[in-house]
C-alpha cells in the first residue's frame, strides 16, 4: 500500500506542475478546476505501477497517466451534465459553476488534450500502441454510459446486463490503464494483455463493492 500511495503522490505532484493553459481562458479554467478537485487518483497510479513492473523509471509513464486521468475526468464532467448533478467530490460540478455550455466544451477539449498528451510524449510506434488501447477503452466507456442511461427507464435489467454495464463504464478503464503502463514500460504484449484482464476484473469488483 505504501508503494501505491507513492505512485498516487507522484502523479498528484506531476498534475499540479502541469496545468492546462490556452485561449480562451474560459475554456481551460473548468478543465483545471475539475482536475483540482482531487479524488483517489487510482487510474493514473496504476499506470505508473504497471510501468514500474518492467521499468525502474516509471516517470516515463507520467504523460500516459495524465491522459488517463484527463479522460476519466472528461467522462465525469459529461456524466454530471447528464445526471444534472450539482456536486462532485463535495464541490460544485463544472456545469453548475461555469454553465452548461462551458461544461460541454471543456469536457470536449479534455478528450482532445488526452490524445495530444499521448502523441506528444511518445515516439510514433509506442504512441500508436497506446492509442489503440486508449481508443478501444474510450469507445467502450461511452457504450457503458449509454447502457447506464438506458437502464434508468427499465425495471427488468438482468444481472448479466448490469455486469456488462459496469464492465464497460468502469472496469475497462482500470484494465486499459494497466495495459498502457505495461506498454510504456515495454513489458511485452502478453504481459500487457494479462494486466488488462487483471485490471478489468478488479474494476468490476471495485464497482460491485461501491454499488453495494
Amino acid at each position: 500500500m505504501h508503494a501505491f500511495q507513492r505512485f498516487q503522490q507522484q502523479f498528484t505532484t506531476y498534475l499540479e506542475r502541469h496545468p492546462f493553459a490556452g485561449q480562451p481562458p474560459a475554456l481551460y479554467e473548468p478543465v483545471n478546476y475539475i482536475l483540482s478537485l482531487g479524488g483517489k487518483r487510482l487510474r493514473p497510479a496504476v499506470v505508473l505501477m504497471a510501468c514500474h513492473l518492467f521499468h525502474e523509471e516509471e516517470e516515463a509513464a507520467l504523460p500516459a497517466a495524465l491522459a488517463v486521468e484527463v479522460f476519466h475526468n472528461f467522462t465525469l464532467v459529461h456524466d454530471d451534465i447528464m445526471d444534472e448533478a450539482p456536486l462532485r467530490r463535495g464541490q460544485a460540478t463544472v456545469h453548475q459553476r461555469y454553465g452548461l455550455n462551458a461544461g460541454i466544451l471543456s469536457g470536449d477539449v479534455m478528450l482532445i488534450l488526452a490524445y495530444e498528451g499521448l502523441l506528444q510524449a511518445y515516439e510514433a510506434g509506442q504512441a500508436a500502441d497506446l492509442l489503440r488501447v486508449f481508443n478501444r477503452v474510450a469507445r467502450e466507456v461511452c457504450e457503458g454510459q449509454q447502457y447506464d442511461m438506458s437502464f434508468e427507464s427499465r425495471e427488468d435489467v438482468s444481472i448479466p446486463e448490469y455486469l456488462r454495464m459496469i464492465e464497460l463504464k468502469t472496469a475497462v478503464l482500470f484494465g486499459g490503464a494497466l495495459e498502457m503502463g505495461a506498454i510504456v514500460g515495454r513489458g511485452g504484449a502478453e504481459n500487457a494483455r494479462q494486466l488488462y484482464e487483471f485490471g478489468r476484473n478488479a474494476g468490476i469488483a471495485f464497482q460491485l463493492q461501491d454499488d453495494i
